[in-house]
């Protein structure tokens, strides 16, 4: 996907999800073959400041614009991610089993709600309403998970 594209996408849903005016957002493409996600955000809450990174040189989903939404629905939830986070951080001890399984099930699903509300936005208001299965790809199949285990009887 060309460069204009990536941005007038940005932009389109920058407004749709009503995160401009409010925050500053940049959109920046990095082509890193080294870098291993294919969306992330830096933020400053404080400033509401944000800058989208999307890796265009080494994408691991293949549609782009559902990376851009996932990534933009992020910064509208990070309000209450930070609220989330420091709930757990007030309530369990860093390193115990609690705060582990608090932070694993709070970040699990925040990425499933993120998702979920992404494909709600890629359904109703895409260009490309084709779902990435990149993750899909890399892990195993049903039953190679179930190989060489032997029968309960």
């Amino acid at each position: 996907m060309e460069k204009e594209k990536i941005t007038e996408l940005f932009e389109k849903y920058c407004d749709k999800l009503r995160i401009t005016p409010a925050w500053d957002v940049k959109l920046e493409l990095t082509d890193d073959p080294e870098w291993r996600k294919t969306g992330d955000f830096k933020i400053d809450c404080d400033d509401r400041k944000a800058i989208l990174l999307l890796n265009v040189g080494n994408p691991k989903q293949e549609n782009l614009e559902e990376v851009i939404v996932h990534e933009l629905m992020h910064i509208k939830m990070y309000p209450l991610d930070q609220v989330t986070e420091s709930l757990i951080a007030s309530n369990f001890e860093e390193g115990t089993p609690g705060y582990e399984f608090a932070y694993r099930q709070f970040f699990t699903t925040l990425e499933q709600t993120v998702e979920e509300l992404t494909k709600c936005f890629l359904f109703e208001f895409g260009e490309d309403k084709t779902l990435s299965f990149g993750r899909c790809d890399k892990t195993k199949s049903f039953n190679d998970l179930y190989e060489g285990l032997n029968n309960i009887e």
